[in-house]
């Protein structure tokens, strides 16, 4: 356990709040429809799909997890009939990630959710959540659960709060930055600040 007090982070790493959160009965939705031009649509696993629509998700929030797994680990993932994966289509593009992780018995992760700049503001999210909680209800499940980090929109965690979950716990997690390996361009949530150097 942390003491109380600062804690140095290593140059070359990123440090982030992660809080867990949970829904233990089902909340209420509030039955907005998409706006006009958007529909929700299931999607077959497709590497090259997935790894794009992460991609543009993900970008802004520094989103890098998947980045680091094989395209054959992350097949094996997205292919398993236990995780279900949805968009919003919008003239012909998808512009969101739903992804729902039936794999621990009982139970469902919000693995990621997130739309692309182009949906952000539209009242999209709204609808996506909506669809969510009822997907992830709709099977014999006792509890919904997901994480959120202070890498991601400022808005999240309130979002995910008004949306009936409650958080539980939180850690501190310390990766190296995927900007310093390459692993994500260097200009990339300019909101997280780099440490460049090598640890001391």
């Amino acid at each position: 356990m942390l003491e109380d007090g600062a804690h140095d982070v290593p140059k070359g790493k990123v440090a982030a709040i992660v809080t867990h959160l949970e829904m233990t009965t089902r909340a209420a939705t509030q039955g907005r429809p998409l706006p006009s031009g958007i529909t929700f649509e299931p999607m077959a696993p497709d590497l090259a799909w997935y790894r794009d629509i992460f991609d543009r998700v993900g970008r802004p929030w520094m989103w890098f997890g998947r980045r680091l797994l094989s395209d054959d680990t992350l097949m094996d993932v997205i292919s398993d009939p236990k995780v279900a994966l949805y968009t919003l289509r919008r003239e012909g593009r998808d512009e969101a990630l739903l992804e729902l992780d039936f794999r621990q018995v009982g139970e469902c992760e919000l693995a990621y959710f997130g739309l692309t700049p182009a949906l952000i503001g539209t009242g999209a999210g709204r609808f996506l959540m909506d669809q969510a909680i009822g997907l992830a209800w709709a099977q014999d499940i006792r509890r919904f659960h997901v994480h959120t980090c202070n890498f991601d929109s400022q808005d999240a965690l309130a979002f995910y709060i008004r949306s009936g979950f409650t958080p539980y716990k939180q850690q501190v997690e310390i990766e190296d930055d995927p900007r310093l390996s390459g692993l994500l361009p260097r200009d990339v949530g300019p909101h997280i600040a780099m440490l460049e150097g090598s640890a001391s």
